[in-house]
């Protein structure tokens, strides 16, 4: 015999498969967090790896420029600026295809000026022609040692492209005026090149800006 305060065999089955039921709903609903957390922590992972390749990127794939020369100068001033460039220490393959470049000069700016033959309607456009190139990899720069040449010509609206392929913009730099130059690649890595002509320009074929 027993009381009535003493539980029935059944009963104390019933709790027990209460208890297993509850058990094992806190096992899925573990599980199911667990791979939440696992998904998103992959997520963040990959979106901060895919950020700090982005970053290295606009760092390290820049653009240096190994001298400046003017040409073309007529009337005391400088009608075409020519930049030697090469890939900047550390950096990857940069195509100078897909490179844009910003003006800013006495007269005026120009904040996007294109590769000769490619697409849309920038402010002017610039040649690249090739200085150093063993594997003729131009437009692209896939080695340290390659070398080309990116020319700009000056003077909007004078009736006369020197340079196959590039339009010209602005207007031509005189004698002690200066320009900046910013090169920025795919990447977003940005270089930027101050120029200044010589004072006096006259009697030459051409200067180092």
């Amino acid at each position: 015999m027993y009381s009535l305060n003493d539980q029935a065999p059944d009963d104390r089955g019933q709790v027990g498969i209460g208890t297993l039921i509850v058990f094992i709903a806190m096992v899925l609903v573990a599980a199911i967090a667990a791979g939440v957390l696992i998904n998103t922590a992959g997520f963040l992972q990959s979106s901060s790896q895919a950020t700090g390749e982005g970053a290295s990127d606009a760092t390290s794939n820049r653009l240096q420029v190994v001298s400046a020369t003017g040409t073309d100068l007529d009337d005391n001033s400088v009608g075409v600026v020519s930049l030697i460039v090469k890939r900047g220490p550390g950096a990857g393959n940069v195509d100078l295809a897909t490179t844009t470049i910003q003006w800013v000069g006495p007269t005026g700016s120009f904040y996007q000026l294109a590769a000769d033959q490619t697409s849309g309607n920038p402010d002017g456009r610039f040649t690249v022609s090739t200085v150093q190139d063993e594997d003729g990899s131009n437009p692209v720069l896939n080695d340290q040692q390659d070398r080309l040449k990116i020319q700009l010509e000056l003077g909007e609206g004078d009736g006369e492209n020197i340079l196959s392929g590039g339009d010209s913009f602005g207007s031509e730099l005189g004698e002690g005026e200066t320009a900046t130059i910013r090169i920025t690649t795919a990447s977003g890595a940005s270089t930027s090149q101050r120029i200044i002509v010589p004072k006096t320009i006259s009697g030459t074929s051409a200067v180092q800006l």
